[in-house]
């Protein structure tokens, strides 16, 4: 079985592991692997080639076409359109491997072994990377052994906080947030029950990660949500959990992040209508918004007031769990920036970390 990594992780096996080696994402669709990958390389000024195997009927998009060198009389391929035509180091990424047909899976085979497409070999430092889907519902083509073996191989299973992060950070909308954060089982699906669910043409819909991306950019444009919208949205993520949706939708939030840390004292006695659940949500919309970086520069100052402030608010309200839940998602691996960010303060730090002390006293 393969090890299970989620998005810190990844980024982390992708730095460190040899160009030497190849690598293989295990998980399901819509979770975000060719997108992460394609990203973090991309940043690093190398060119990404994604192929997505399961789509591809002829190996010759691979490998390029026969041709008959004039000069020799030989047949050659041809370099295919996607061949880097100088030296520098790239990136192919091959989506889908076991969905491949068997004799696109064959070019593969030379090419994670030796780096090379019928003859022609990649740019030293070229890096292969693989992904492929798990699960009864994929119409699935069976691995060669040896050809796996090719491969470092790891489950790719981002957690619902690597999808929070990333969703503050790519503007998806703030209600579709808000409602993952309260119902994170229906983020991947997990926990949905098909069962219920109508069937077309043998067919169920549950929601994924890709879905959701598509109900942020639907109800973008719309404040209220009438019978129609929550039928479009089920054509999304399923009847059950459109449903879902729309309750809490009409449930808004009594007081937003932006709104504590920019106008905290205007909206503090809103946070006495609050009960427990609720403190613990509006503490991780405070951490995303934050991590995200959506304030202007010249806000800085004023948010770290009113983070001191909300803080002595809860501190002051004996809310000792909501205070231990904010001081962990601070200090834990994925909200560095947020951590930073607050140490400007030395109050917050200063409160943070007497409470801590306090606790294991």
């Amino acid at each position: 079985m393969a090890i299970r990594i989620d998005v810190t992780e990844l980024h982390k096996i992708l730095e460190m592991t040899p160009s030497s080696q190849n690598i293989m994402l295990i998980g399901k669709h819509g979770i975000g692997k060719s997108e992460i990958v394609t990203r973090f390389y991309r940043e690093r000024g190398m060119k990404v080639v994604i192929f997505f195997l399961g789509q591809m009927s002829d190996p010759g998009d691979l490998i390029g076409l026969m041709h008959k060198d004039e000069t020799t009389g030989r047949s050659v391929f041809l370099p295919p359109y996607w061949w880097p035509e100088g030296k520098e180091p790239i990136v192919l990424f091959l989506d889908e491997l076991n969905r491949a047909r068997p004799e696109i899976l064959q070019a593969v085979q030379d090419l994670t072994l030796n780096k090379t497409l019928a003859g022609k070999q990649l740019p030293p430092g070229s890096i292969v990377i693989s992904a492929v889907n798990e699960g009864e519902e994929y119409q699935l083509t069976d691995l060669d052994p040896a050809l796996v073996s090719r491969f470092n191989l790891y489950e790719f299973a981002p957690t619902v906080e690597d999808w929070l992060l990333w969703a503050n950070a790519h503007d998806i909308d703030a209600r579709v947030i808000a409602f993952i954060q309260k119902n994170r089982h229906c983020l991947d699906g997990e926990g949905t029950n098909p069962e219920n669910a109508e069937l077309v043409s043998g067919l169920v819909k549950t929601p994924d990660r890709r879905a959701w991306v598509k109900v942020s950019d639907f109800i973008r444009s719309f404040e209220q949500t009438d019978e129609v919208h929550v039928k479009i949205i089920a054509g999304m993520v399923g009847t059950s959990v459109a449903l879902m949706f729309k309750q809490s939708l009409d449930a808004a939030a009594k007081v937003t992040a932006e709104q504590i840390l920019l106008n905290f004292s205007q909206y503090r006695k809103k946070l006495k209508e609050l009960g427990l659940q609720e403190i613990i949500l509006l503490n991780e919309q405070i951490v995303l918004w934050i991590n995200s970086k959506k304030y202007e520069k010249n806000q800085a100052e004023k948010i770290r007031r009113n983070m001191l402030a909300y803080l002595k608010e809860l501190q002051k309200a004996k809310n000792h769990e909501p205070l231990a839940h904010i001081a962990s998602m601070i200090e834990s691996p994925g909200f560095e920036a947020v951590m930073s960010f607050l140490a400007e303060s030395m109050d917050i730090i200063g409160l943070i970390t007497d409470y801590i002390k306090g606790i294991k006293v």
